[in-house]
């Protein structure tokens, strides 16, 4: 009995050593996520308040408006136009089965108000402006800049931070409203020049589907998306590591993250508005 019990416990070690290992493993992994939660948390808030107290610094803010708003047009304008155009196309597709044509107009501008303009518009600011304010910080920071703002009793938050933060949630819910327009016009065209729609019905369905309610969800949502993508663009660039790989990494993880964000906001904000 003796040898069989010791035959069992020389078995069991390994198990045990493994599921202790595997349980520590899991363990690290939860507290440095809730850690990492915590110091955006902390990061977010003080970027906020920053934004809301003076100084301000009225330069930065509009050459931020341009960056982020201006300059990012044209890939929104692109994307939503292209976006309704396929939509009115595959609209037609699916419904001409049913002979219910006639949906396609109410289609295409629920789905390019509520979801699709802010969505892409989102994502598409996250490739462009969420990368370039990462690695602008992430320079910033490797090459000691924000050290020296610091030295010189210079806010980093409210030079860096605030102006960047303020103008994404202004400037998206501007460039959703514009996709929406330009996505609306691309169904509107394929319809008209490509299906044979009439235009009078076409614009006359356009305008009794929709409701205010449709456009200002997806303007809330852009609001969303610009504080998301500025905040994380700025989160990983201000703690970006040493070196040109701790500033590729910041941009990576600026736009990974702000993608994921925005789909999930995307839900819990939809939930909100017509659960």
């Amino acid at each position: 009995m003796s040898i069989s019990r010791q035959q069992m416990m020389s078995q069991s070690i390994p198990f045990l050593k493994f599921l202790t290992e595997t349980c520590q493993a899991v363990g690290a992994t939860i507290l440095a996520l809730f850690q990492s939660c915590g110091r955006l948390a902390l990061f977010l808030v003080q970027a906020v308040i920053n934004v809301f107290t003076p100084p301000y610094f009225p330069r930065l803010i509009q050459r931020q408006f341009v960056d982020i708003g201006y300059y990012s047009l044209p890939v929104v304008g692109m994307t939503t136009l292209f976006t309704g155009m396929v939509l009115a196309l595959q609209s037609y597709t699916g419904f001409s089965r049913f002979n219910a044509e006639s949906a396609v107009a109410g289609v295409v501008v629920l789905s390019m108000t509520r979801e699709l303009a802010p969505v892409l518009a989102g994502l598409m600011v996250a490739g462009r402006v969420g990368a370039a304010i990462a690695a602008e910080i992430g320079t910033m920071r490797v090459t000691e800049q924000i050290d020296a703002m610091s030295t010189l009793s210079v806010n980093p938050f409210k030079y860096l931070i605030a102006p960047r933060i303020l103008a994404g949630t202004v400037m998206l819910p501007i460039l959703v409203l514009i996709g929406d327009l330009i996505g609306v016009f691309g169904g509107y065209m394929i319809s008209i020049y490509k299906l044979n729609f009439s235009a009078g019905n076409y614009l006359h369905q356009t305008w009794d589907v929709v409701q205010s309610i449709d456009v200002t969800s997806g303007l809330v949502k852009a609001a969303v998306f610009g504080l998301i993508v500025t905040a994380m663009g700025c989160y990983h660039g201000f703690n970006s590591g040493r070196g040109a790989q701790g500033v590729g990494a910041a941009t990576t993880n600026a736009v990974v993250s702000a993608s994921i964000l925005i789909l999930i906001f995307n839900y819990i904000l939809t939930q909100v508005f017509f659960s």
